[in-house]
């Protein structure tokens, strides 16, 4: 159940592969043609409800920074959450090729690189705020990648939208925050990347169990260094892993899993939905309220989105 794939798998897309019985595509085959509207219905509903958890659990970490800081959150959901995959998935450490221990590191490097900007930017600026930055990571990634004339339109309608957010400049926000949050973006962006790959060459989520428990490595001293022992008081812990949970285990999984089946453009794409998410979670958890012009900020990023994904399925349905 859990061997692994012992040859480099090709870096296709998703949709150019057939999907075994682990959900890893086999190299070099292709698929019927789509079923007309159904193809990427469940895909996207594991996206979206991947984007619920995080931004919610991200609510809960802000609330939590006064207790452990922004370094010490980003550590307990990481190594709580390595903790939990470990011991769901038991993923074999034998067997597998440079190659594949070279996608599950860079994984794991752009997983701890993320979190830590993001946490470090939601330390500073709001949370809808630093989610719509982020956000021009993916967004920038699906219109190199799928390659299209209309996605620019898309990318520009979103490029507005954050210099919206931004009051036509940064001075609204903190710099150093809004200059986090996009780091994190370019990390995400990345994230997408290694996520397709791990999940075509690991079984299950085994690759993302490997790939997170190396992250929780990589973070441990920042969140030593800044929280020290109270990394290990009983209600803090508690909390975390409630973030872990929430942040990291079920989104990511869910994730992982779409990326099996939906095109890394389109995924992308679909993350421009996630500052709404995040500004409802801002203004339902932390009472982050937002003006009039940071929700048309927020809704020309989400409708940069929508247009983007119509743009890939039309596409896609020309081509078959």
């Amino acid at each position: 159940m859990n061997s692994p794939v012992n040859s480099p798998v090709k870096d296709v897309p998703p949709a150019a592969a057939t999907v075994g019985s682990q959900g890893v595509p086999a190299p070099g085959t292709a698929v019927a043609p789509p079923r007309r509207g159904g193809r990427h219905l469940g895909p996207v509903a594991l996206v979206v409800a991947g984007g619920l958890s995080v931004q919610f659990g991200s609510a809960v970490a802000v609330l939590l920074m006064p207790r452990a800081g922004a370094l010490g959150v980003v550590t307990l959901r990481l190594v709580l959450a390595a903790v939990v995959l470990l011991a769901v998935c038991r993923p074999k450490v034998r067997g597998y090729s440079r190659a594949d221990w070279g996608t599950v590191v860079a994984f794991g490097t752009a997983m701890a690189g993320m979190n830590i900007l993001f946490y470090q930017a939601a330390d500073r600026i709001p949370l809808g705020a630093a989610v719509t930055l982020e956000v021009l990571g993916p967004l920038i990634l699906s219109v190199v990648a799928s390659r299209r004339v209309a996605n620019l339109l898309w990318a520009g309608i979103a490029l507005g939208g954050v210099v919206l957010l931004s009051g036509g400049g940064f001075d609204r926000l903190d710099p150093v925050g809004a200059a986090f949050a996009l780091a994190a973006g370019a990390m995400w962006a990345a994230y997408i990347v290694f996520s397709a790959r791990t999940g075509r060459r690991f079984p299950q989520a085994d690759g993302l169990a490997l790939a997170m428990a190396f992250g929780a490595v990589l973070s441990l001293p920042l969140g030593i260094a800044e929280a020290g022992d109270k990394l290990l008081v009983p209600s803090t812990v508690l909390l975390g892993l409630g973030v872990a949970l929430m942040s990291s285990v079920l989104p990511y999984t869910l994730e992982l899993l779409a990326l099996r089946r939906l095109p890394a453009p389109t995924f992308a794409i679909l993350m421009s939905l996630e500052p709404a998410i995040a500004a409802a979670a801002g203004f339902l958890i932390l009472s982050q309220a937002l003006s009039v012009v940071d929700a048309l900020a927020i809704a020309l990023v989400i409708a940069a989105s929508m247009g983007a994904v119509r743009t890939q399925v039309r596409a896609a349905k020309q081509a078959t």
